[in-house]
C-alpha cells in the first residue's frame, strides 16, 4: 500500500442529527425513527423553557412550550423521552447550559432507575455559559455561581461519569452572532481558560490531565470552507500549547483537539431556500476533508432553517448528506490531504498570529468572564460589518443579493408550507401534566431535597450530588432553578448596542434616512423614540441588536432592555418611555402567542402606536398577525437594515399625520 492512502478506510464521525420538539413522548418517536435511519448518536434539543430553568406552566414559558425542542420538566419526562433507548450503549448529546447540571441528573437518575450505572454513560452536556451571555442568552443564573456549576459538574463527572463530556466549548454560536474566524478562535479558546482555571480549583492536580482530556468543543463551520478548515488546524495547535504550557498535559491522547460540528445556520437563506443544500454541503467539507482536524460528531442542519422548524423529511435529507459523504465519497481513504500545503499552512499561521493578538486583549480584561462586555460589544460590531457588506453587495449572496430571479420553490407548495408546525394544544397539554406530576409525587421527599439544595448552594460543596437527589425525589425543573435563583440572585447580560462603534459617516443611504428622521422628529417636537422588545424567552438577539444599532445610527432614540421580556413588561416599558413605534424580535416560533399578547398589553395601556415584528416568521402567520393589529412583518429575506428603518419612519409619520418624504 502506498504512503498516500491509508492501509485502511478510517471509520466515519459520528452522525447526529439535532432535534426534538412537542412532547417526550413525540420526540422519543422521532428519536427512535432516526436510529432506524443510520443516525450513530442523539444530539437532543431542548425547549426554552426547560433550558432557562422554568416550568411549562410559568407565566416566561407562553408560547415557548415544546416549540424549539423538547420540554422536560422531571424524571417522568426523561424516562418517557428515553423510552427504549439503550442509555448504556447510546452516545447521547445534551444542548443544555444554564440547566445542564440538572438535566444530567435527570438522565443519570433516568439510567440508575433502568439498571444502568452512571459510571457507564457516555455522551455530552454542552454546558458553555459564557457564549449564552455573549450570543445565545439561555443563561439563568450570574456568571460567578454558573462558573461553580461547570466546575461542579466537570469535578464529579471526570470520576463519577468518566465517559461523559461535561462541557462543549462552544465557538458555534460565536460565529451565528458575526464572529470572524479569528474571534471564534480566540473566544473560544479564552472560554476555555476560564473555564479550566475555575475546574483546576475543585479538583486534585494529579487529575487535570484527565479533565483536559474530557473538554471537546462545539465548532461552526462557515461555507469558505477552505478558511474555515485552516480554523480547525489553528484551535488544535492552540489547544495543545494550551494543555502543555498553562496545565502541565503530557499525554498525548489528552491533548488531542476533540470537537462536533453544527455547520453555518447564519448564512442559510429564506430566498431561494434550495440553495441552502448546497451550502450545507460545502460546509460539511471543512470539517471532514483533512484527517488531522476531522471532526468526531457532525450534525447538519435542515435546508428550510430560515423558514421554520424543519420535518423528520427534512433531517433525513441532512442525514443523507453525511452519509453520502462518509460513504461514496474517498475522504476517509487517505492521510491528512493537506499534510506540507504551503497555503494551508500559512493561513493557520495567520489565524494563529490574530488569535494569540485577540486572546491577549481578553486576557488583558481580565480574562474571559470579565471580558464579557468587551467581546459582546466587538461581535455586535463585526455582525453589523458583515451586514453591511451584504447591503452594499461586497459579500455575495446567491439568491438573496444577487441572481435574484427564480421559479417557484416545488419545496414550499405542499400545505404544511415546507416546514413542522407545533400544534398549539402542547402547551396546554404540558401545564396540566406539569400539575398532575406535582399533585401526585411525595411532596415531603420533594421539600426536604430543594432544602438540602439550597443548604449546599449556600456553601462551597459540590453540588451535584444535591442535585441528583432531587431530580430522584422528582423536582421539577423550575424548582431547581428558582432554589438556585433565590441563592444566586437574577442576572442580565450586556446587550453590546451601546458599546459598538458608531457607522460610517460614508453611508449615504443611511445619511438621507437620518435626515427624515430628523425632519419627523421635528414635526414630532421630539426626537422619533423606538423601542425594540424581545418577548418570551427567545435568546437569540443578534437580530435585534442589529436593528437597535441601525435606529441609533438612523438618529433615532432607542430602547433597548435585552432579552427575556414578558408581554406587559414590554408594554410597560412603551407607555414609561413614551415611544413612537414597538419593534419585537422572535425566532422561536412563539410569534403567533406571544405578539398578540404584546398587542393586547399595549390596547390595555392605551399605547397606540405601530407595532413591526421581525424573525423567523412562515408566510402563512404573516396576515394572521396583521388582523392582530401588526403595522409590518420582517424575515430573514428583509436584509436591508436601513430600508427598514426608513418604513418605520413612514409608518410613525403616517401614524402621527407627519407628511413624510420617504
Amino acid at each position: 500500500m502506498s504512503d498516500h492512502r491509508l492501509p485502511e478506510r478510517d471509520r466515519p464521525w459520528m452522525m447526529r442529527t439535532y432535534a426534538g420538539h412537542s412532547t417526550a413522548k413525540a420526540s422519543n418517536e422521532l428519536y427512535r425513527g432516526n436510529l432506524g435511519k443510520g443516525q450513530t448518536g442523539l444530539s437532543v434539543a431542548f425547549d426554552l423553557p426547560t433550558q432557562t430553568g422554568y416550568d411549562p406552566d410559568h407565566e416566561l414559558a407562553r408560547g415557548e412550550v415544546g416549540k424549539v425542542g423538547v420540554p422536560v420538566a422531571h424524571k417522568g419526562d426523561m424516562h418517557a423521552l428515553m423510552d427504549g433507548i439503550p442509555l448504556g450503549e447510546m452516545n447521547t448529546s445534551m444542548t443544555i447550559n444554564a440547566t445542564a447540571a440538572w438535566l444530567l441528573a435527570l438522565y443519570i437518575v433516568t439510567a440508575e432507575e433502568n439498571g444502568v450505572a452512571e459510571s457507564t454513560l457516555q455522551g455530552t452536556t454542552q454546558n458553555d455559559i459564557i457564549k449564552e451571555f455573549l450570543a445565545r442568552g439561555t443563561y439563568a443564573f450570574p456568571p460567578g455561581p454558573s462558573m461553580r456549576l461547570i466546575a461542579d459538574m466537570v469535578a464529579y463527572t471526570v470520576e463519577r461519569v468518566p465517559k461523559w463530556n461535561p462541557i462543549n466549548i462552544c465557538s458555534y454560536h460565536l460565529q451565528e452572532a458575526g464572529a470572524t474566524p479569528v474571534q471564534e478562535i480566540a473566544y473560544a479558546m479564552s472560554n476555555a481558560i476560564a473555564v479550566l482555571d475555575a475546574v483546576q480549583e475543585r479538583v486534585a492536580q494529579e487529575l487535570m490531565g484527565k479533565v483536559f482530556g474530557r473538554i471537546s468543543f462545539f465548532v461552526n463551520a462557515g461555507v469558505r470552507f477552505v478558511e474555515e478548515h485552516a480554523k480547525l488546524r489553528a484551535m488544535g495547535v492552540l489547544w495543545e500549547e494550551l494543555g502543555r504550557e498553562r496545565y502541565g498535559v503530557q499525554d498525548p491522547k489528552h491533548l488531542r483537539f476533540r470537537y462536533g460540528v453544527q455547520v453555518n445556520s447564519l448564512g442559510l437563506t429564506e430566498s431561494q431556500p434550495e440553495n441552502n443544500v448546497q451550502r450545507i454541503v460545502l460546509e460539511a467539507l471543512a470539517v471532514s476533508m483533512g484527517r488531522n482536524a476531522r471532526a468526531r460528531a457532525i450534525q447538519l442542519p435542515a435546508w428550510n432553517e430560515a423558514l421554520g422548524l424543519p420535518r423528520p423529511w427534512d433531517q433525513q435529507w441532512s442525514l443523507r448528506i453525511q452519509q453520502v459523504l462518509a460513504y461514496e465519497t474517498d475522504i476517509l481513504e487517505y492521510p491528512d490531504i493537506f499534510e506540507g500545503s504551503k497555503v494551508m499552512d500559512g493561513l493557520v499561521a495567520e489565524l494563529l498570529e490574530g488569535a494569540r493578538t485577540e486572546m491577549a486583549v481578553v486576557a488583558e480584561h481580565g480574562g474571559a468572564v470579565k471580558a464579557v462586555d468587551y467581546m459582546k460589544a466587538a461581535l455586535v460590531d463585526s455582525h453589523r460589518e458583515r451586514l453591511r457588506r451584504i447591503e452594499a453587495d461586497e459579500q455575495i449572496v446567491v439568491g438573496l443579493n444577487r441572481y435574484e430571479d427564480s421559479e417557484p420553490s416545488p419545496l414550499l407548495q405542499g400545505a404544511d408550507g415546507g416546514i413542522l408546525t407545533v400544534d398549539t394544544e402542547v402547551e396546554a397539554q404540558q401545564r396540566e401534566a406539569v400539575a398532575q406530576w406535582r399533585a401526585s409525587r411525595d411532596q415531603a421527599a420533594v421539600d426536604d431535597a430543594l432544602k438540602e439544595l439550597a443548604r449546599v448552594a449556600e456553601g462551597d460543596e459540590n453540588i451535584m450530588a444535591a442535585t441528583i437527589a432531587a431530580a430522584r425525589a422528582g423536582a421539577t425543573t423550575g424548582e431547581w432553578a428558582q432554589t438556585l435563583r433565590d441563592v444566586f440572585g437574577e442576572f442580565r447580560a450586556p446587550t453590546g448596542v451601546g458599546e459598538a462603534a458608531a457607522a460610517a459617516d460614508s453611508d449615504a443611504e443611511l445619511a438621507a434616512v437620518r435626515n427624515e428622521v430628523e425632519r419627523v422628529s421635528e414635526q414630532l417636537g421630539r426626537t422619533l423614540k423606538i423601542l425594540v422588545g424581545k418577548p418570551g424567552l427567545d435568546g437569540h438577539s443578534n437580530g435585534a441588536e442589529q436593528i437597535a444599532v441601525r435606529a441609533r445610527d438612523a438618529g433615532m432614540d432607542v430602547v433597548y432592555d435585552g432579552i427575556r421580556l414578558t408581554p406587559s413588561q414590554i408594554a410597560a416599558s412603551a407607555l414609561q418611555e413614551g415611544v413612537h413605534v414597538v419593534g419585537l424580535s422572535i425566532l422561536s416560533g412563539s410569534h403567533r402567542e406571544l405578539i398578540p399578547s404584546v398587542m393586547e398589553a399595549l390596547r390595555e395601556r392605551g399605547v397606540d402606536v405601530p407595532v413591526v415584528v421581525g424573525g423567523i416568521i412562515p408566510e402563512a402567520d404573516v396576515e394572521p398577525l396583521k388582523v392582530a393589529g401588526v403595522a409590518a412583518v420582517y424575515t430573514p429575506k428583509d436584509f436591508d437594515i436601513t430600508k427598514i428603518m426608513r418604513d418605520v419612519v413612514t409608518l410613525v409619520a403616517e401614524r402621527n399625520g407627519v407628511a413624510s418624504a420617504a
